[in-house]
């Protein structure tokens, strides 16, 4: 019994010796296999990097305003009797918008006008004694003074009821009324917003660094695409004479005609500010960019050199510095030279030394005008 249990204890000693060999081998393979493993290349588009020249600008995100914009108020209290607009129409300036109720001022101004009637008769009279040397001279200066007080009542009232006729005070385009018909109105309360909308206004600021390159009568392109509205142009009006201790940007102004009204006070809006000089730069797709936060990169195509010295066509990572963007293409100022094989698309793929492989077939859109489809 003894001896049969040693000899199964022996057999299987032995067969896990030999699966163990067996195994071990087989990791020793795999791990061979793995060390000397080369991925496939991965499929990619690419351009030979060319030099162009673009206008040098200036880009900025800018707010329109009006060139006259005012909400127009009360300027003496009173009660609301007519309301002569319609909320958004357009008007002319000295239209008249609201009328308050004067028919106090209008007594008073009845009164008024009598008094001046008999100020005025009273000077003639004196005026003819004092031809006779009848009457003294200070009594006809006393009448004249009264005669001119007279007269100063008068338009001194009319002045208050032609302030209670509220008009444009220029061209423009009425917002919602906030006032409604038999309401007090105090002094100084809103009425309705009107805005001058041809021209406008675009404010911006730039970095003070860029200032030295701006002047007043320099082209300015507006666009917002998100609204419909394509690029229109403008020139700079003003540059401010300080710049901002907070932000250290200085704030510049332009001027653009609306004809059409599609710019409205209030918006934001894409700014390019063109500087009449031209730089060096190479364009590119922007699908050629791989963004990261530690820098923006390309990927070059070149011989590479693998760990047992075969030679493969591969890809290096290499930073650039961006300038802007113009429809498709993105303009690289530092980082490539002419000539670059630089791959457009399928980046986010790739690792520094990947091999690849070019095909370029299909190309991705490279145009410096681009419009998107529905537009």
């Amino acid at each position: 019994m003894r001896k049969r249990m040693l000899i199964m204890l022996a057999a299987m000693g032995a067969f896990i010796t030999v699966i163990g060999a067996l195994k071990f081998f087989q990791i020793q393979t795999a791990m061979a296999q793995g060390a000397s493993f080369q991925p496939p290349p991965e499929a990619v588009t690419t351009i030979v990097a060319a030099q162009d020249w673009w206008a040098g600008s200036l880009s900025a995100i800018g707010n329109v305003t009006a060139v006259h914009g005012v909400t127009v108020s009360a300027d003496l209290p009173g009660v609301v009797v007519s309301i002569d607009f319609d909320s958004g129409r357009r008007v002319r300036a000295g239209d008249v918008l609201v009328r308050l109720d004067t028919r106090q001022e209008a007594a008073q101004l009845a009164a008024a006008e009598a008094q001046r009637e008999l100020a005025r008769l009273n000077l003639e009279r004196m005026k003819l004694l004092i031809e006779r040397r009848v009457a003294a001279q200070a009594d006809y200066d006393r009448a004249d003074a009264e005669a001119k007080q007279a007269d100063a009542r008068v338009a001194e009232i009319r002045a208050v009821i032609d302030r209670k006729t509220i008009r444009a005070p220029f061209d423009g385009a009425l917002g919602i009324r906030q006032i409604n018909l038999g309401q007090y109105l105090t002094a100084g309360e809103p009425i309705v917003p009107l805005q001058s909308m041809d021209p406008v206004h675009v404010d911006f600021s730039v970095p003070q660094q860029e200032v030295a390159g701006l002047s007043v009568g320099a082209e300015v392109r507006i666009s917002a695409d998100s609204i419909g509205v394509g690029a229109a142009a403008g020139k700079i009006t003003a540059i401010n004479s300080i710049v901002d201790e907070a932000t250290r940007n200085v704030q510049v102004q332009a001027r653009l005609q609306n004809r059409d009204g599609r710019l409205r006070p209030g918006m934001f809006v894409d700014v390019q500010v063109l500087l009449g000089t031209r730089q060096p730069v190479i364009a590119l797709p922007a699908s050629a960019i791989h963004y990261a936060p530690y820098g923006n990169s390309v990927f070059i195509v070149g011989e590479m050199e693998g760990p047992k010295g075969a030679k493969y066509r591969g890809v290096r990572q290499q930073f650039v510095k961006l300038g802007e963007g113009r429809g498709d293409q993105i303009a690289v100022v530092s980082g490539l030279s002419p000539g670059d094989e630089v791959v457009t698309s399928g980046v986010f793929k790739l690792r520094n030394g990947a091999a690849v492989l070019v095909d370029n077939k299909v190309q991705p859109a490279n145009s410096p005008t681009a419009k998107p489809e529905d537009s």
